[in-house]
């Protein structure tokens, strides 16, 4: 049967990058949605989950913030050429 594997949690490595918290987070939901998970597996994986997806979610506003300084402080509509 498979197990969450233990992995630090977001407050421990605040070092990881957006695509690597994106994998694991794909990962759990894969997981999950198994059906083959225990239930303590279950809590703490969607906790887990939730860290990777504010930290994703931080990362992305931090980005967005960076782009509004480049852009003189108007978040421009991007069209692909």
């Amino acid at each position: 049967m498979p197990t969450a594997k233990t992995t630090p949690s977001v407050t421990e490595d605040e070092s990881i990058s957006y695509e690597a918290a994106l994998k694991e987070l794909e990962v759990l939901v894969q997981q999950m949605e198994s059906g083959q998970l225990p239930l303590a597996d279950l809590l703490s994986g969607y906790q887990r989950g939730a860290e990777l997806l504010s930290l994703c979610r931080a990362q992305l506003v931090a980005l967005e913030q960076q782009i509004k300084v480049l852009d003189n402080g108007a978040l421009n509509t991007w069209t692909p050429s």
